[in-house]
């Protein structure tokens, strides 16, 4: 499971705790992005698709990708590029055990459209080894609360430009608690503070997704369903 690393706003002098985004490797392993403690972020004046992107090997099996450069958004409304450190590569002498692949490389769809944004994500719950990911019949009468099914799920897929709030968190809840089942949200513009702390308190998985459709953990609920699969 990532740890969090402190993170210090340059702007307003906040220290925040962030834990690294964790991605899926082409071998199958997690890879979860090695934010640097200490390390100074930087200001994010002007997003470059170049700069967007870090290329970090996998400890595993030692891959190198391109994956989404960790982003903080601070509270005094400053955005923050976090420093990672690349792991060293294995060597005659450290070589890691080799590791089986348990599944192939997760291929996101890019998210254009509301309706991209359930494709992303059940197709992720797919890739996790969730069978039968399915759109509900019909919406919940309380509207928009349920936007995929599976066996034990509840899933609700959030693309507004605004966080997902801590009602969303308690209607999901609510609602995967008539159904006995675990209550799973995914959200395009992240999360309240209060939305996070109370999912935390709730037991409710929490995902976040990029505009390229990839999903990464955002809590220990969410961590334990990549690793668990």
């Amino acid at each position: 499971m990532a740890k969090s690393v402190p993170v210090p706003c340059p702007t307003c002098g906040r220290e925040h705790p962030f834990t690294p985004p964790t991605y899926p490797c082409a071998c199958g392993a997690p890879l979860t992005l090695p934010v640097a403690p200490g390390a100074a972020p930087q200001l994010l004046g002007h997003r470059s698709w170049q700069e967007s992107w870090v290329a970090v090997r996998c400890p595993g099996c030692g891959r190198q990708g391109q994956w989404p450069r960790p982003e903080f958004d601070c509270v005094c409304g400053a955005v923050l590029q976090l420093p990672v450190e690349n792991p060293p590569s294995a060597s005659a002498g450290t070589r890691p055990a080799a590791r089986r692949a348990t599944r192939s490389a997760f291929r996101p769809v890019a998210i254009r459209t509301e309706r991209d944004a359930v494709t992303a994500a059940q197709r992720y719950l797919r890739w996790l080894g969730h069978a039968h990911v399915q759109r509900p019949a019909h919406r919940a009468s309380g509207g928009g609360v349920v936007d995929l099914l599976a066996a034990g799920l509840v899933v609700r897929v959030d693309p507004t430009t605004l966080p997902t709030t801590v009602r969303d968190i308690e209607c999901l809840w609510l609602y995967a608690l008539t159904d006995d089942a675990t209550g799973v949200c995914f959200s395009l513009a992240g999360y309240t503070t209060e939305a996070r702390v109370r999912a935390d308190g709730l037991g409710v998985p929490l995902f976040v997704m990029d505009l390229t459709g990839t999903p990464r953990a955002l809590n220990d609920g969410a961590e334990e369903m990549v690793r668990g699969r």
